[in-house]
């Protein structure tokens, strides 16, 4: 048989004891200045009475109004936008036409002076090698008769 468990308590604790602080009457307290009222801004005070006799008094609340709805404009803000995209998208394309004819235009430019430098610098060469004006300091050798037998000059 097994022994019989005992429970444990728990240890004792220092409970904290709150007590609430006493309001002063209101005699006490100087009076706070009251700003004259126009009849008619102050809502009425309503008085309910509760099942268990308990009486709650308020202001009674009018139901909330919704706000107006504003007047749509004669044109509505999509057409309005898509216009306004259409006169920036053709205003786009004038330009990259603009530069895509600017582009084409430099591009000629270029392969033209590459052209002309490319024929003055052929011409000044063709001069200076056909010229007849200078010495000639070159050697004229006649081979008649030259055979080339297993990678060897014979003449």
């Amino acid at each position: 048989m097994l022994p019989e468990r005992v429970p444990q308590t728990p240890p004792a604790r220092d409970v904290d004891v709150h007590r609430p602080t006493p309001i002063q009457p209101a005699s006490l307290y100087p009076a706070a200045p009251m700003a004259p009222v126009q009849p008619g801004t102050v809502p009425a005070v309503a008085s309910i009475v509760l099942p268990d006799g308990r009486v709650v008094t308020g202001y009674s609340l009018s139901p909330m109004q919704p706000e107006p709805l504003a007047a749509k404009p004669p044109v509505s803000r999509a057409a309005v936008n898509v216009a306004l995209g259409g006169v920036g998208f053709l205003a786009m394309c004038g330009g990259l036409l603009l530069l895509t004819t600017f582009i084409t235009a430099l591009t000629a430019l270029v392969t033209q002076l590459i052209i002309l430098a490319a024929v003055i610098f052929g011409g000044w060469i063709a001069v200076q090698v056909l010229s007849a004006s200078g010495h000639k300091c070159s050697t004229t050798v006649n081979i008649r008769r030259a055979s080339f037998k297993r990678n060897h000059f014979h003449s």
